[in-house]
Parts: C-alpha cells; sequence; structure tokens
C-alpha cells in the first residue's frame, strides 16, 4: 500500500496521468467533430442524390405530352436504389416506386395507386390536382384562389402547403429535404428525401418525393467510431508510456540529488556536494543553488563551532580565575583579592553580554526605526565614561539624525572607544559629520599604532585579536568589533577601519540618514 501511494503520488505519475487526461479529452472532442462533420458531409451527399433522382423524374413528367391521362407508365428508379413517390397536391398518390412497400418522411404513404382523371382540354387543370373542391373550392365549382380556369401555365397561384407552381412544362425548386425510412421488398432502411413541384404539358401540377439512402452514411460514422473507439486506449497508453519515459529521464537528476541529499543528512558531512547535470536547465540551476546552500551551511556550521570554542575557551578564564580567587579566599579570607574577583565577574558580564547580544543578531533581530540625534547620542555617551584614561575629543556637527536602535548604536560607540582606549597613545577623538553623498558619518580616531593594512578586515572576525592586544592584560575578548560591524549592517551602514592622518587607526561609521 505504501509502495503504491509513492507510485501514485509520483511527480512522473501525477504528470502521466495529467497529459493522458488531457490528450484523452482532446482526441474525445476531436473524434467527435469529426463523426459530427462526417455525418454532416453523407448527409449532404445523400441530399445531392436525392435531388438529382427527384429532378430526373421532375424532367420526365414536365415532357410529358398534354393529354396523357397516367402517371402509372413513368420510368421511376428501382425503389432500392431511390425510391420514388409521385402524388398529387391534395396528397393522392399518383405513382411509386416498385417494390416500394412502406414509406415514411414524406408525408404520403405508401398505399394504393389512384388513377388521375381524364385530362381536361388544355389549358383546364386536372380535377384533383388544380381547383377542385379537395383544394377548398365553394359548391359552385369556381376557385377562391382567383385562378380562373382559362390559365394556361397554372403557375399563378399556389397550393396548399404554400409552395409555389411552376408553369407548364416546367420544374420547380428543391423545396425541402426530410430524413425518414423505406421499406423495399421487405428491408428497411433510412433515407433522405427530397420534394419538387413540376407542371406537365396538361398543366397539372404534381409532387414527386425521391429518396436517397443513407446506408452509406450510417457505415462511415460507425466503422469511424468503432476505430475510434478501439485506437484511443492504444494511443492513450502510448502517451502515458512516452511521458513516464520522458518525465523519468529529465527527473533521474532530481532523484540523484535527493539520494545525496539523504546520505548528507545521515552522515552530517556537509563538504559532500550533489552532483550537478551537464545540461543548462532549472534541474541544474537547482543542483548549482542546492550546492552554494551546502557551501553557506558549511561556513556557517564551521562559524557556529569556532564560536562555540572561542567562546568557551574566553569563558574558561575568566571563570578559572574567580574560582581561584574564591577558593584561595576560602582557605586564606586575609588573601582574598577582593578587586580581582570584581574585574574577573565584570569580564565574565562583559563576555557573557556580548554573547547574547551575538545570538540575538544571529537570529535575525532588526533595529527598530526611531529618529535619533546622533550629536546628542555621542555626548552623553561619552559623558559617562569617567574611567577613561585618555579623554575624548569630540567634533559634532548639529541636528545629525539617524534612524535605529539607540541601544545598539550607543553599543557600537562604546566598543570602538573601548578599542581606541587601549590602543591610542594619548589622543582619541569622536567626529559627527555628513558626507558628500549624503550618508552619516561617524568616526573614531587614536594616535597608536594603526591597523596593518592586511589585517582590516580580519579584525571584524569574532574572538579575532592581533598578537599584541592579546599580549597586554586588558585586552577584550575579540568581540567587541564583530558586534559593532553586525549592528552597523543591520542599520543599513558600514563599518571600516582605515589609517588615520595622525598615524593611528580610523574607524568610520557610515548611516544613511533618518
Amino acid at each position: 500500500m505504501t509502495a503504491g501511494r509513492r507510485l501514485f503520488g509520483s511527480v512522473r505519475a501525477k504528470t502521466s496521468l495529467g497529459a493522458t487526461a488531457v490528450v484523452a479529452v482532446a482526441l474525445v472532442a476531436a473524434g467527435i467533430a469529426v463523426l459530427l462533420s462526417l455525418r454532416a458531409n453523407l448527409t449532404d451527399q445523400a441530399d445531392r442524390e436525392a435531388d438529382s433522382a427527384a429532378r430526373d423524374v421532375a424532367l420526365d413528367i414536365a415532357s410529358r405530352v398534354p393529354g396523357r391521362t397516367s402517371y402509372r407508365d413513368l420510368e421511376l428508379p428501382e425503389a432500392a436504389d431511390h425510391p420514388v413517390q409521385v402524388a398529387a397536391q391534395d396528397g393522392r398518390l399518383l405513382a411509386m416506386s416498385e417494390d416500394l412497400e412502406r414509406i415514411s418522411g414524406t408525408g404520403v404513404p405508401a398505399a394504393t395507386v389512384v388513377p388521375a382523371p381524364s385530362a381536361p382540354p388544355s389549358g383546364q387543370p386536372v380535377e384533383g390536382d388544380r381547383g377542385d373542391d379537395d383544394r377548398g373550392d365553394d359548391d359552385s365549382g369556381n376557385d377562391d384562389s382567383g385562378n380562373d380556369d382559362g390559365d394556361d401555365d397554372g403557375g399563378t397561384g399556389d397550393d396548399h402547403g404554400g409552395r409555389a407552381q411552376p408553369a407548364v412544362g416546367e420544374i420547380g425548386d428543391i423545396t425541402e429535404h426530410t430524413s425518414g425510412s423505406a421499406t423495399v421488398d421487405g428491408t428497411a432502411g433510412d433515407y433522405r428525401f427530397a420534394t419538387i413541384a413540376v407542371t406537365d404539358g396538361s398543366g397539372a401540377t404534381v409532387v414527386v418525393h425521391a429518396g436517397a439512402s443513407l446506408a452509406a452514411r450510417d457505415t462511415a460514422v460507425g466503422t469511424t467510431a468503432v476505430a475510434m473507439l478501439l485506437g484511443l486506449p492504444v494511443l492513450l497508453l502510448v502517451v502515458a508510456g512516452v511521458t513516464w519515459l520522458v518525465t523519468r529521464r529529465a527527473l533521474g537528476p532530481v532523484e540523484g540529488i535527493r539520494r545525496e541529499m539523504a546520505a548528507i543528512t545521515a552522515s552530517e558531512d556537509l563538504s559532500r556536494r550533489v552532483p550537478e547535470p551537464a545540461a543548462h536547465d532549472e534541474v541544474a540551476r537547482l543542483a548549482r543553488t542546492t550546492n552554494e546552500t551546502l557551501t553557506a551551511l558549511e561556513a556557517a556550521v564551521d562559524r557556529q563551532r569556532r564560536f562555540v570554542a572561542d567562546a568557551s575557551h574566553e569563558l574558561r578564564s575568566p571563570i578559572a580565575s574567580l574560582r581561584t580567587q574564591l577558593e584561595v579566599g576560602d582557605a586564606h579570607p586575609e588573601l582574598l583579592d577582593v578587586p580581582g574577583a570584581v574585574a574577573d565577574t565584570v569580564r565574565l558580564q562583559r563576555l557573557a553580554a556580548d554573547l547574547l547580544l551575538l545570538a540575538r543578531l544571529d537570529a535575525g533581530e532588526r533595529p527598530g526605526q526611531n529618529r535619533l540625534d546622533l550629536d546628542a547620542l555621542v555626548r552623553e555617551e561619552v559623558s559617562q565614561r569617567t574611567l577613561d584614561v585618555i579623554p575624548v575629543a569630540l567634533d559634532l556637527g548639529q541636528g545629525i539624525e539617524v534612524a535605529g536602535s539607540r541601544g545598539q548604536l550607543a553599543r557600537v560607540l562604546g566598543n570602538l572607544l573601548d578599542n581606541a582606549q587601549r590602543h591610542a597613545r594619548g589622543s582619541v577623538r569622536v567626529s559627527v559629520h555628513r558626507a558628500a553623498d549624503g550618508q552619516v558619518v561617524l568616526a573614531v580616531t587614536d594616535d597608536g599604532a594603526g591597523v596593518p593594512e592586511a589585517e582590516r578586515e580580519r579584525i571584524f572576525e569574532r574572538f579575532v585579536r592581533l598578537d599584541e592586544a592579546r599580549g597586554r592584560d586588558d585586552g577584550g575578548a575579540g568581540l567587541g568589533l564583530a558586534i559593532a560591524r553586525d549592528v552597523a549592517e543591520r542599520h543599513g551602514g558600514t563599518l571600516t577601519a582605515t589609517r588615520a592622518p595622525s598615524g593611528g587607526a580610523r574607524f568610520e561609521l557610515r548611516l544613511p540618514p533618518a
């Protein structure tokens, strides 16, 4: 059950089923359209055959010599080919094809042929065809339609069906096509019938119904439908198989990426990389992006491991020192170095605060967007630094504002001043001004030895201290500058180290204006 769900839930199965369903709908729609078009074309062909048969019979009737009274001697087509009826306008059957037993769709039943009455003198309508009582004449025999007895052409009036009567010796147009059935010599079939009116030489107007078989149409449509029904499953199987193979080939590299990622997850070896296909398609780009992600993840894990190792090392020193002093004080109270214990505790507290701030920054904490007067912030922070050995000179502007977190920016300034106090010989200066490009610049300079050009980027890494700084008892843990740069970047700014005009170090914080 699980394997079946995995199979039919795969992208290959879904793609194959989707493509097969779309093709099936398209083929069914196209098949229906083809069948309807074929049926309509063959029906039109049958109509044309019926038209031809009806016109042939009508031409024979139109050429009859006036005075002939019977239509039984007409040469009608065989009923098996074209069943024909000749009827008077009042519906009486005058002639029909031999062997025609039953018919529907013409309005004239296949009954006994009624002989036509004797022909009137030339130019007079035949009784039962024009002007008789069956047409609605009154008792006196006058024709209400206005056709007088001397109308030779008989083409000015309409019959009871609203059909225009052709002139003497002429045939009319095909008036309608109807569908029906006929039984010929015991065999029934479907037909299309054409209806046409004709007036013979004696002035008698009759209606000819001629049919054409629809057997060819039904056979062709049925054969085509069966062929489509038999071919549709085969074609759908071909489409499904081809789609499955193509999708499998296209998604093969994806499966390779998945297996490698599973192996990386199981082994926790982030140095491994997924295979990259040679093609320049979406799968290849996915593989490259995955490898780039693994590279970034490997670097992040390495940084985390170094961070944990360095943090453990930095924490171990003050904790060990504090423990030693407390143990000595417990054994020999007179030897307890209280100032040293307090200093180690303060150092431990600052380190814990730095680590906590770094953890919040790594977690994506964003600074606030409060408007801050940077000049006032610098004055306030410098005024609170009462333990600085070297006095701090200020060179500030007026009304220079930035947006951000006051606490974090104050932390940046404090870290930069702490670094300057450790390395300066006798001068530390803080300046705030607006650059030509509109950026706000806060610069902290000292007159110390400066930072070697090769080390100006490395000093912003966590727990990195130059050898000189590590040799000093009051050296920091190497987190101050790393924290300062992280805060600057999260405020949309930059923090760089350059050489001061006096030869010392110059740390320049650039922030966008509020």
